[in-house]
């Protein structure tokens, strides 16, 4: 049951994976950084994670938590977030994805209502650092690393208790969820739709040379405002946003092409070879072709 990161997504930025099975909407996930790369995107399921092993930086949202070997995380439904590892050495994560109704089983029930919904619907709470000092905290992350544990093993009737879990935590996140003001949740809602859709325009166009003017224009906003919203809902600005974007694909390329380094750099939108070799090291750590060849 427990699987290896891959994160791909449409041209929404929305996760295409499906994270177990229709039956049994339940995956967990062992993500090593900076090998698995986890770029921004999203998914209709609830995601908790632990750090087992170094530390990361985990962004939900506008929100970004630093986070450190034994404690977790918690993303809601349908909210843009990354991973990175913020020190020189590596990172370990065990992550559970997992659609609501693996807790609920459908909508027309009081566990629906009254637990899942109100946390699902709940933008205001995009995302959480979970840590062993605070009490509740501590215990989603003990139901976590039950859950582990049963899908590592998959002994019979452990579908069942990782859904016992699952509730558990549902019950516990829903019960101390953090509220805003309607109209405080309108904003983030609009923000949310709006970054959606610019992600989406780089994305489709990362290849060529885009201006800022550009990526407003797909939401008929300034560039003021373009770069306001990246702010307020990711943290960066649409340009850093490209430039990362761009190195993504160019490490992707890099071990699943035999194009050349150069031809890879101009399909990826660096028109200077330099500019993209000095780039590319700044983030990965070594040059294009000791990514290539693993060392």
């Amino acid at each position: 049951m427990i699987q290896s990161c891959s994160v791909q997504t449409n041209m929404q930025g929305e996760e295409l994976r499906e994270h177990g099975t229709r039956l049994f909407p339940v995956a967990c996930y062992l993500d090593r950084l900076p090998q698995d790369e986890i770029s921004w995107h999203w998914h209709n399921e609830l995601e908790l994670g632990v750090i087992i092993s170094g530390s990361a930086v985990v962004e939900a949202g506008s929100i970004k938590y630093q986070i450190h070997a034994g404690e977790g995380f918690f993303i809601n439904s349908n909210v843009l977030h990354t991973a990175a590892i913020s020190d020189s050495g590596g990172c370990e994560i065990h992550s559970v994805v997992f659609h609501p109704r693996a807790v609920s089983g459908g909508t027309d029930n009081v566990i629906w209502q009254k637990y899942v919904k109100p946390l699902v619907d709940n933008q205001a709470e995009p995302g959480l650092h979970l840590t062993p000092d605070i009490g509740w905290h501590k215990q989603v992350l003990e139901d976590m690393d039950l859950i582990w544990r049963l899908a590592e093993k998959e002994e019979y009737g452990f579908e069942v208790y990782i859904r016992n879990a699952l509730s558990a935590m549902i019950t516990t996140l829903s019960q101390h969820q953090f509220r805003v003001s309607k109209k405080t949740f309108g904003k983030e809602q609009r923000n949310s739709a709006r970054i959606k859709e610019m992600l989406s325009f780089i994305q489709a166009n990362y290849d060529r040379e885009l201006s800022i003017e550009e990526i407003a224009s797909v939401c008929a906003i300034s560039t003021s405002e373009c770069i306001r919203c990246f702010r307020a809902t990711i943290s960066t600005t649409p340009i850093a946003y490209l430039k990362s974007y761009r190195l993504q694909q160019a490490a992707l390329k890099l071990q699943l092409s035999t194009d050349k380094i150069s031809v890879i750099a101009e399909k990826c939108g660096f028109q200077e070879m330099s500019y993209f070799a000095k780039s590319f090291k700044e983030v990965y750590g070594c040059t294009p072709s000791e990514y290539r060849s693993g060392k």
